[in-house]
């Protein structure tokens, strides 16, 4: 998978995973990444899927439905591609932290889904359900933020709500930060992802 490595300071073990929206590349979260966690290793990764031009991590049927097969398959794609990466580059696997949008936050949401232990924590901005009637691997004490827009129109309130619901029921310690906006980042949520990752995640 194309994607940017970045070693981080020394003393600081963790690395943020960078993924990024539907039509964005490996360098758009960069910024926001720097922003949450300066001193961190930083793996920002390019999806692998072109969607009438546009980068994506996985296919979809239509505006909000998924290609649930390719989404497994892609979430699988993502996970072993970690496992590489964590070899070549020398970071510790146990130390990821996913910070995704959108698209990017659905498939960080599908690793949280599918695989246990695949993430120490994550930052989800305007996530999904990835997944309905599946069972969840243990997430017990895994931190997650969750930034959505109460009008959002491609991802509705309900969303967030169902993925808490789910994520928590897993046993993830799940924060949610609602903001009256659409679908758009904002400084304000990634403020509050910033202070939620100091709180939460920076000194485990």
């Amino acid at each position: 998978m194309k994607h940017i490595f970045q070693k981080g300071e020394e003393g600081n073990n963790k690395t943020l995973l960078l993924l990024h929206g539907t039509g964005g590349d490996e360098k758009d979260l960069l910024p926001i990444g720097d922003m949450i966690d300066p001193g961190a290793s930083i793996l920002s990764v390019r999806g692998n899927v072109d969607e009438n031009g546009m980068n994506r991590f996985f296919r979809r049927l239509a505006e909000g439905v998924f290609d649930e097969e390719d989404l497994i398959f892609r979430t699988k794609e993502l996970f072993d591609f970690l496992n590489h990466a964590a070899e070549e580059y020398g970071f510790d696997q146990n130390l990821v932290i996913a910070v995704g949008y959108s698209n990017g936050a659905n498939i960080a949401g599908s690793l949280l889904y599918h695989y246990e232990n695949s993430l120490a924590a994550a930052v989800l901005l305007h996530p999904m359900v990835p997944r309905r009637g599946v069972e969840l691997p243990n997430l017990h004490g895994t931190p997650v933020f969750i930034g959505a827009g109460k009008n959002d129109p491609i991802c509705p309130a309900q969303e967030t709500i169902d993925l808490e619901k789910d994520l928590t029921g897993a046993g993830a310690l799940v924060d949610v930060f609602w903001s009256n906006m659409g679908h758009q980042l904002t400084r304000e949520e990634i403020d509050h992802a910033e202070a939620w990752y100091k709180k939460n995640v920076k000194g485990v």
